[in-house]
């Protein structure tokens, strides 16, 4: 270790992994280390020994006999250290020690070295919906030192938050939109998109772990089921997934151990139809699956005069969605039937009765299809909560002709998961760039997804939105990095004008390099909507809203109007709501016009 010679020096966010078996340091041409310190030759990991370089972070280059030292890593300019070669179509690095394949993605689990250095117990709570697994979770959260939630929602992200502080446990906020610190925090709340993979944690909660399979969003469960170092790991789910996460876990020599819950109270699937809306009573909860028809049964059962409705669906602003499931379970707002998209399967605590499902089908962006017994189980398990006012849950359809696939998927069990999804993180793709320099982001990604190599545990995530998204970025002089953060951002590309907010984006942020809102957005233009189609809109450009959010969060310097872009996402809010009472004729009934603050909206606009 007397001849090292150490240089610290920032650089873009980047890395690769390559591992080589070695008896001791002098074995290595060079060596890079990063933020875990000086690793010295007692420090292997299987035997291996592991090259790493992550994130923006101070390197150390250490100097071995007989090598000289690496000078400049601007750029990736490696000089001798690792050449190029063109292996099986241009994949690979060669290192001198190590050839390195970046289409090799069959164990994930060797790049997160800050968790395998630990032996983690994990807890894996499986059960149906309402069963006390989170609850068990959570508890030990809380009782933990220091800890991290990771949620597939900003719901429930936000609910966890609220519950470890009013227990006298501060706990930060991180979602893509948020950021909400708590002084003296040593626990985190997030999105599962935002796990924190490079700190300690005595505790860790991953909710609806089954997610894993998810074809859009599976990579980021995969990423943090791999990567979150705690020494206990509570993964809270259905018991589909309990074969594959012992498959994934067996590879990174972790403890597991499986508790099995049973449901809490009674879910009960009718023998009869409901047959006519007209049968509705309070309670119901009427799931439909397009956003038309939701605001279709609103009305009608509005004007058949004995209840009012929420509604609750996936593009409404999360924050409404909360206020909607409160004036629901409020029983002195005379609101008492709820309609809904299967954006209720999770993230909300309801009050309900019944669930009623509309139709057995749903369009899932290709073509209408069936509902998956998963989902069925999912949206159904949300009547008779626990503890509620409902004591036992009741499930049924319109139709009759529905209600024999009803009752067997709810009597079967949930298809077993198969593989995790993956995504190639950044680092990989920002080294296979310098092989192929001539290429797009979008060509680099379909080499990915066309030509990956990967264990049966895993499989790529679903690409046809992000490639889209790379299409247009490649139109504009971006940087590899740029591109790579404006399409993990949330836009909606089958929203109109969410991509064109995108788009105009990153145009200004390519001519400026600072991007004003006001530029943009017309602040003060903003007006209640008053038909379907004009709420629409709204909600698009409440998404547009939240993705300058995003990216202020991001690029800071380049986004800096952080604060209009949320007191515009807050009105945007409150005029959604005004609609939702409008609409219906839910003005004219008692109590509906004590819901909304006018001072507040009023102040606003």
């Amino acid at each position: 270790m007397s001849a090292a010679v150490l240089i610290r020096r920032r650089i873009p966010r980047l890395g690769f992994l390559v591992s080589q078996k070695v008896r001791s340091l002098s074995d290595l041409p060079f060596l890079l280390v990063v933020d875990l310190g000086i690793i010295d030759s007692n420090e292997f990991y299987g035997g291996h020994f592991f090259v790493c370089l992550f994130f923006t972070v101070k390197v150390t280059v250490l100097d071995t006999p007989g090598h000289s030292v690496i000078r400049n890593l601007r750029g990736w300019t490696l000089g001798g250290v690792a050449s190029k070669r063109e292996y099986g179509g241009g994949s690979q690095y060669d290192f001198g020690f190590a050839k390195f394949d970046f289409m090799d993605m069959t164990c994930p689990h060797t790049w997160y070295p800050v968790a395998r250095k630990k032996r983690r117990k994990v807890f894996l709570h499986v059960g149906p919906t309402n069963s006390g697994k989170t609850y068990s979770a959570l508890k030990q959260l809380e009782l933990s030192n220091s800890g991290i939630y990771c949620g597939p929602l900003r719901l429930l992200a936000f609910e966890v938050a609220d519950r470890l502080n009013k227990a006298n446990v501060p706990c930060d906020l991180f979602t893509g939109q948020e950021r909400e610190e708590v002084e003296g925090a040593k626990h985190k709340s997030m999105t599962v998109e935002m796990a924190d993979i490079f700190s300690d944690y005595s505790c860790a909660v991953i909710d609806e772990i089954q997610m894993l399979g998810c074809k859009s969003r599976g990579h980021s469960f995969t990423r943090a089921l791999l990567g979150i170092a705690a020494d206990e790991l509570h993964l809270c789910g259905d018991p589909a997934a309990v074969s594959l996460i012992e498959g994934i876990l067996s590879e990174t020599g972790d403890d597991l151990q499986v508790q099995y819950y049973k449901r809490l109270s009674p879910l009960v699937p009718s023998k009869y139809p409901l047959g006519s809306y007209s049968e509705i009573q309070k309670g119901d909860c009427i799931v439909t699956f397009s956003r038309q028809g939701i605001y279709r049964l609103k009305k009608h059962v509005e004007k058949e005069g004995k209840h009012l409705c929420s509604v609750v669906y996936g593009s409404l602003p999360p924050e409404t969605r909360t206020k909607q499931a409160a004036l629901f379970n409020d029983t002195s707002s005379n609101i008492d039937v709820l309609v809904a998209s299967d954006a209720i399967g999770m993230g909300l605590n309801l009050q309900i009765s019944r669930i009623i499902f509309s139709s057995m089908q749903k369009f899932d962006g290709v073509h209408i299809r069936d509902l998956t017994v998963t989902e069925i189980k999912q949206i159904a398990g949300r009547a008779g909560r626990f503890g509620s006012k409902y004591p036992v849950g009741e499930v049924t359809c319109v139709d009759n002709e529905d209600l024999q696939m009803l009752h067997s998927a709810i009597n079967a069990p949930s298809p077993t998961l198969e593989r995790a999804g993956l995504f190639p993180h950044y680092d990989l793709i920002l080294m296979f760039s310098h092989l192929h320099p001539k290429a797009g982001f979008r060509q680099i990604l379909e080499h990915f997804f066309e030509n990956a190599k990967l264990s049966s545990n895993y499989f790529i995530a679903e690409s046809e939105d992000i490639l889209k998204i790379t299409a247009i970025l490649d139109k504009l002089p971006l940087s590899l990095h740029d591109k790579y953060v404006f399409s993990m951002s949330p836009v909606d590309v089958n929203d109109e004008i969410s991509t064109q907010g995108l788009t105009q984006f990153a145009r200004s942020y390519v001519k400026e390099s600072v991007v004003h809102l006001r530029e943009i957005f017309t602040v003060g233009t903003l007006q209640v909507p008053t038909t379907p189609t004009k709420l629409r809109d709204l909600e698009s450009i409440n998404k547009v809203l939240e993705l300058y959010v995003w990216l202020s969060y991001r690029m800071e310097d380049s986004f800096p109007d952080r604060e209009v872009g949320l007191s515009q996402k807050a009105l945007c809010g409150m005029l959604i709501e005004e609609f939702l009472l409008r609409y219906g004729g839910a003005l004219n009934r008692p109590m509906a016009t004590k819901l909304l603050s006018r001072k507040g909206l009023n102040k606003l606009l």
